[in-house]
């Protein structure tokens, strides 16, 4: 297991959705060690509640609520009681995402699929980030990290409904950063690689060793090596950073 890396929060209150499991779970955790105050939310009740009982064990400032990005009123009321329980917000990083990972080509994905990985993908990160702009406004310091995907880079196949979505959250970042700039407020992307998480353990072997070869560092890649990028840009080190896309896959793709 790498080291994660690190830098000082302390303090800094910061929302995470879909931080029951996987990234999500590794951004909750490396925030509470880095020293920021965190409430996450996600429809994982059981795993979201072990979580938060496990890292304020351990002395630190976490919390979990329940959370549906589907639903409109679930969104504005989570991050509305967040920062009433931290008396603000700081931080948002919309991680929360599902994917039509049966496999599906263009021609066998369905409408239905299509609505659901857009409506929580998309309207969810739009949702939660204009629920979240007049709290990360009153903060001085605010800043939004989305967690994107390399595969809107390079059009992972069999995936289309994901990749469209992660496209449309990039382009979102950016008109994002134009509007909240005024207020402020940064909004950046990053988009991680093929990670060793539960949500890629669907993935077959071979796709694995492709991503692996096709990297610069050519070795499998963990949820530490998205964590440091996710703190280093809710920190007061990227302040005058806005608008931005930074791919976190190890050479994968290339800017």
């Amino acid at each position: 297991m790498r080291e994660v890396a690190t830098v000082a929060l302390n303090g800094r209150r910061v929302v995470v959705t879909g931080g029951a499991r996987g990234l999500g779970a590794s951004f909750v955790a490396a925030l509470a060690e880095a020293g920021a105050r965190v409430v996450f939310g996600d429809l994982l009740h059981d795993d979201g509640e072990a979580l938060a009982n496990s890292l304020r064990a351990a002395g630190h400032d976490v919390s979990y609520r329940p959370l549906d990005l589907a639903q409109p009123a679930s969104v504005a009321s989570f991050v509305d009681a967040a920062a009433a329980a931290l008396g603000g917000l700081d931080g948002l990083v919309n991680n929360a995402a599902i994917t039509n990972s049966g496999g599906q080509s263009a021609t066998e994905l369905t409408p239905a699929t299509w609505d659901a990985v857009m409506t929580v993908n998309v309207r969810g990160t739009w949702l939660a980030s204009t629920a979240a702009l007049p709290h990360l406004r009153e903060s001085g310091r605010g800043a939004i990290v989305n967690i994107a995907s390399d595969t809107a880079l390079w059009g992972a196949p069999k995936l289309l409904a994901y990749v469209a979505s992660k496209g449309a959250m990039i382009a979102m970042t950016h008109s994002l950063a134009r509007e909240f700039g005024e207020h402020g407020v940064t909004v950046n992307a990053i988009a991680p690689g093929l990670t060793e998480v539960e949500a890629t353990a669907y993935v077959p072997q071979a796709r694995h060793d492709y991503y692996r070869e096709g990297r610069a560092l050519q070795r499998a890649q963990v949820p530490a090596d998205v964590t440091g990028p996710v703190l280093f840009l809710l920190s007061d080190a990227a302040r005058f950073v806005t608008g931005q896309l930074l791919p976190v896959n190890g050479g994968f793709v290339m800017n």
